[in-house]
């Protein structure tokens, strides 16, 4: 859901024509302007679909989303204040027991993970 919203955002945004530059003349538009057009009519009429459902189910769950905000909020707050750097913790892990455990990663392992940082692509 996180990586639907900002792509079709983008789609949504190249979708709309831009007027900064005209082209002179009545030019037909190149076979890439075309198959880009016709792509991205494409994409959007088979994300519509799929784009009203999700503004259906974020209809059903905005109140529920609401009011767990404001119950939850203050609490939320109060820790993320207590936890300075998420950096320094790994992942949540569940033990065979079903206890949830979150370990300190080591100064050795920080400076690991630093130095793993810098790739060249």
């Amino acid at each position: 859901m996180k990586r639907i919203l900002p792509t079709t955002a983008i789609i949504a945004a190249l979708a709309v024509p831009t007027f900064a530059q005209e082209a002179e003349g009545d030019e037909d538009p190149s076979l890439m302007e075309q198959g880009m057009q016709m792509l991205l009519e494409e994409f959007l009429s088979e994300m519509g679909p799929a784009l009203k459902d999700l503004e259906g189910m974020a209809d059903e769950i905005g109140p529920s989303l609401r009011s767990f905000t404001e119950e939850m909020g203050p609490a939320l707050v109060d820790l993320l204040g207590k936890i300075e750097d998420f950096s320094a913790y790994h992942a949540p892990e569940i033990l065979p027991n079903g206890d949830i455990i979150i370990r300190r990663k080591t100064p050795a392992e920080k400076a690991e993970e630093k130095s793993g940082e810098d790739i060249e692509i």
